[in-house]
């Protein structure tokens, strides 16, 4: 931006070289951006100016050195040296005759301190042996950081939930074999020990206080040698038997349960997964077969052929699927909310480390969650209780604790994707944005909005065009920072507006966007509505940059002081 100044140093060793001329007024010079922005975690600027025609001493040597002043701190940028032509010293040569360009370039790693700050050139000028003394010039003032405002803890940190389930079902299984084309019910079969397994989880589920029989079901089947017709009668007279018999088990045990029933005429799964498991030498073979046909009928006749093999399928697999299945579902149930919650509180070391888990979650206290995490990390060392306690530090804003938090669930599940963005957000905080980018990195399949803290971190690295990218449709104050910093004042107060929960940041944002829309009444409200809700912006605005065309208003001084 042209401030109107002319390089009056150079005039200055003019008079130097003709003793009585007087100081022109300065008339040329342009810096850029003015005022001046803070972009990633630098301030960087451009500076042009003109060397006027025969100004520029031919004995002269200029050294010029940007200087950012703010709060009685200084720190210099790098001089340039510019000499005329029969100088001695080393620098940038200017003609005397046709004068010439000036230009500097500037960084400074920025400090808050630096949102109320001016730029200046500092000179060393001479001509021979003799020194002029010419004071600093003002050029710019600095430093607009609204991009700071894109903070990392507007991103949401990411649960890695329990596991807890109130009600698990524990499954028996249990076979009843049949003979060759019969349907009787052998004493045998109804006394072994799949059979004898299923009968003591029926009496226990009977007895015991926290079971519960959920389902009963007994399936019929029949091996997949022989008519469909003769299978089918098989099948469900081998599913009437058994469920009889399984009935009158109940009725002893006093247990009130519908009895589900089901048949498979030919089990062909049945027979395939016991070929796959099989150590027959031509099993291949027969599998083969069941890819190639799935007519039951051709399936059959075409093994048959397979004689040699078919001998030792009937001896080894056929028997095994002339079955019924007894099937029992019982449910554990597990210990109440309220039953937790006091063993979570007086003995915690009786919950196991899901019901401890789920004990946090039944508490909006953040004392007595971060109390339950740090038993749960204590007695199991889970990397759920790790993140949580690092959620809490973080929320907390005690973030060098929610990194060590987050670094030991790391060491436990270094690839977890929800851990792995908590890390992220909290080195974004830190400010160690290598570290963030490469936990973000980590975080794909996160349960957090991931593209929008990639946003944040895009934001504060000066990459704003990635930083859009990253936001898309996310409506979030980060995102409107970005807007804002894009000069799209339409759509930043479109994202203000749609934040779910407005906060101060919210209010605040509303306000910069009022400033460089010439909203004053958007500006006065939205900075008292922001000061009521966080008191530390009212420092932040009187020293805003953003407000500077009405920083000597009576309302907002009355707003800021």
């Amino acid at each position: 931006m042209k401030k109107g100044l002319l390089f009056s140093l150079i005039a200055a060793a003019v008079v130097l070289a003709s003793c009585n001329k007087s100081l022109p007024n300065p008339e040329q010079i342009t810096v850029n951006p003015s005022p001046l922005e803070k972009v990633g975690s630098k301030v960087n600027a451009e500076i042009t100016g003109t060397f006027p025609e025969k100004k520029f001493a031919k004995k002269g040597v200029l050294v010029v050195t940007p200087v950012l002043k703010f709060e009685g701190q200084e720190v210099l940028g790098e001089p340039v040296t510019y000499v005329g032509e029969k100088a001695k010293e080393n620098g940038k040569t200017v003609n005397y005759k046709q004068g010439g360009k000036y230009s500097q370039s500037c960084s400074f790693d920025y400090v808050p301190a630096m949102r109320k700050s001016e730029l200046y050139l500092r000179f060393e000028a001479r001509v021979g042996k003799k020194v002029i003394e010419i004071p600093d010039l003002k050029i710019a003032d600095g430093v607009v950081a609204t991009s700071e405002l894109a903070e990392a803890k507007d991103n949401k940190t990411a649960t890695t939930p329990d596991k807890f389930q109130r009600v698990i079902q524990e499954l028996t299984e249990a076979d009843i074999r049949f003979l060759i084309q019969s349907a009787d019910l052998r004493s045998s079969e109804t006394k072994n020990e799949s059979v004898k397994a299923l009968q003591a989880a029926l009496k226990d589920a009977k007895e015991a206080e926290n079971k519960e029989v959920s389902r009963v079901e007994v399936a019929g089947y029949a091996s997949p040698d022989g008519g469909m017709d003769l299978n089918e009668k098989l099948a469900q007279n081998r599913q009437k038997v058994a469920a009889n018999f399984l009935k009158k088990d109940l009725k002893k045990n006093k247990v009130a349960a519908e009895v589900l029933s089901n048949i498979t005429a030919e089990d062909w799964d049945g027979f395939q997964r016991a070929m796959e498991n099989s150590n027959m030498q031509d099993k291949d073979l027969v599998l083969r077969v069941l890819s190639m046909y799935s007519d039951p009928e051709e399936r059959e006749a075409q093994i048959k052929n397979l004689s040699a093999v078919y001998a030792t399928i009937a001896e080894e697999i056929l028997p095994a699927l002339r079955r019924s299945r007894l099937l029992l579902t019982v449910d554990l149930i597990g210990k109440s909310d309220e039953e937790i919650a006091a063993l979570a509180k007086n003995d915690p070391a009786q919950l196991s480390v899901e019901e401890l888990l789920y004990a946090a979650s039944l508490t909006e206290d953040k004392a007595e969650k971060m109390a339950i995490y740090k038993k749960a990390a204590d007695l199991y060392n889970d990397y759920r209780a790790w993140n949580g306690l690092g959620q809490l530090y973080f929320e907390a804003g005690n973030n060098d604790e929610a990194l060590r938090c987050y670094q030991k669930a790391l060491e436990i599940e270094p690839n977890n994707p929800d851990v792995n963005y908590n890390a992220g957000v909290a080195y974004m905080a830190a400010g160690d944005l290598e570290k963030a980018e490469y936990h973000l990195g980590k975080a794909a399949g996160t349960k957090a909005n991931l593209s929008a803290a990639m946003g944040t971190l895009y934001t504060q690295k000066g990459d704003y065009a990635a930083a859009k990218k990253a936001y898309g449709e996310n409506a979030t104050n980060n995102a409107a920072v970005q807007q804002i910093l894009d000069e799209d004042y339409a759509a930043a107060s479109k994202t203000l507006d749609a934040i779910k929960e407005p906060n101060a940041t919210t209010a605040y944002l509303k306000a910069v966007v009022g400033a460089r829309t010439n909203d004053k009444e958007a500006v006065y409200a939205n900075l008292k509505s922001a000061i009521a809700q966080d008191a530390n912006l009212k420092a932040r605005a009187a020293q805003d940059i953003e407000f500077a065309k009405f920083a000597e208003e009576a309302e907002f001084q009355a707003i800021v002081k």
